[in-house]
């Protein structure tokens, strides 16, 4: 790990996740349904998703030989290693199969079981924002920071829709309705990476969801806490990787936004 330059690393894996990216830009609205997958309710898979996941794998795999991959279509078994690279090679399937313009790459490189790496690309407005530890967070090599918004009543809040695991939706439903009624407004974007990185540029105040994957969360969840947000789960603790549920917001709002959370979700 000491050898590792860790800008270095990121900028080169940036650059392969950008060609990925522009990869499946070039592929939208070419999948028919016949190539559509369903692998569990609501969830939906390609070509493109595998084909994208394979190329991930195998250029990172030349970027850093030592590292294993946990990946979300299994393209290449999970291993366990010091080095890991988390991979959604398409996070918004959904909206790319449907053409609506809001998905992403998303990558994350973890030491130990540490984040010490991010990137995720949002391809139709061409955006990589990225993070290593220690190095600041990014947007097309520009500085990023969380919001500096003071209030809920004037942010702006994100979340994403429970699709398949309904067991929380009465606790989600009512944190729902405080936030159109407390804030800005509340959007819905559908791809859960891209929610995290506008958290950590301050397009976002906050954002909530529930039934989500170590791949979906991995990297923007660290952009976050580069650019100075709070990551926790509906407790408050830390086990929003692996525990399929997450809050991100500014430091600003942290208090206020958990506050709603807690009561919500703080009994279940």
């Amino acid at each position: 790990m000491e050898d590792i330059n860790l800008r270095t690393l990121c900028l080169d894996a940036k650059e392969i996740i950008i060609r990925v990216g522009e990869f499946i830009r070039r592929e939208k609205g070419k999948v028919t349904s016949g190539e559509i997958e369903t692998k569990s309710l609501n969830s939906l898979v390609s070509y493109v998703d595998k084909a994208a996941e394979e190329h991930l794998v195998k250029e990172l795999g030349k970027l850093l030989p030592e590292a294993v991959f946990l990946t979300e279509e299994e393209t290449v078994k999970t291993q366990r290693g010091d080095l890991q690279w988390i991979i959604d090679p398409l996070d918004g399937t959904t909206n790319f199969l449907h053409s609506l313009p809001v998905f992403s790459v998303s990558v994350a490189l973890q030491w130990k079981q540490e984040t010490i790496l991010g990137i995720v690309y949002e391809i139709n407005q061409h955006e990589c924002f990225y993070a290593w530890k220690g190095g600041g967070a990014f947007l097309n090599g520009e500085p990023i920071s969380v919001s500096k918004t003071t209030t809920l009543a004037d942010s702006l809040v994100a979340t994403g829709f429970p699709y398949y695991d309904y067991d929380k939706v009465p606790g989600y439903l009512h944190m729902l309705s405080e936030m159109m009624t407390k804030t800005r407004g509340v959007r819905r974007f559908g791809s859960a990476a891209v929610d995290l990185a506008y958290v950590a540029c301050g397009r976002f105040d906050a954002f909530f969801e529930y039934s989500l994957n170590v791949w979906d969360v991995a990297a923007g969840a660290f952009i976050i806490q580069m650019a100075g947000g709070k990551v926790t789960d509906f407790r408050g603790g830390n086990d929003f990787l692996y525990g399929r549920e997450i809050v991100a917001s500014s430091s600003a709002v942290e208090k206020e936004f958990f506050n709603y959370i807690f009561a919500a979700f703080g009994e279940e």
